[in-house]
């Protein structure tokens, strides 16, 4: 239960990274995709994550650099239990909002053929 209540006061206190990329997720805006926040999991807290598409996305500030090998251990164990995790620093989401969302859709969207060009088009199209 201990878990549950931190859960919910870090999802008052969020951070302005947190809030800008929650923007763009909450209420299913990206992609028509559920995200929640700051969800309890095992012994952990994920700070956003999609139960359907099995991601994990963390935003990282300047606390981490002191924090990697529990990162690490966190990460991996999210990864045993089936999901992808991204990860991105507050300054990324701060100032590369676009970069970030198109990072976590090529990762939903599981490769990058979108990146390419588009196919020729099928007989009697065109020209």
């Amino acid at each position: 239960m201990k878990l549950r209540q931190h859960a919910k006061t870090l999802r008052s206190h969020q951070t302005e990274a947190e809030q800008r990329l929650w923007y763009h997720q909450r209420a299913n805006r990206f992609l028509g995709i559920r995200f929640k926040r700051q969800v309890p999991q095992g012994p952990y807290i994920a700070d956003f994550m999609s139960l359907e598409h099995h991601l994990v996305i963390e935003l990282d500030g300047g606390q981490h650099n002191e924090n990697e090998a529990y990162d690490h251990r966190r990460d991996q164990w999210f990864v045993a239990k089936g999901f992808t995790v991204l990860r991105f620093w507050n300054h990324e989401v701060m100032q590369q909002t676009e970069a970030v969302l198109e990072k976590i859709r090529l990762t939903i969207e599981g490769s990058t053929e979108t990146l390419s060009p588009a196919p020729l088009p099928q007989a009697g199209e065109g020209f």
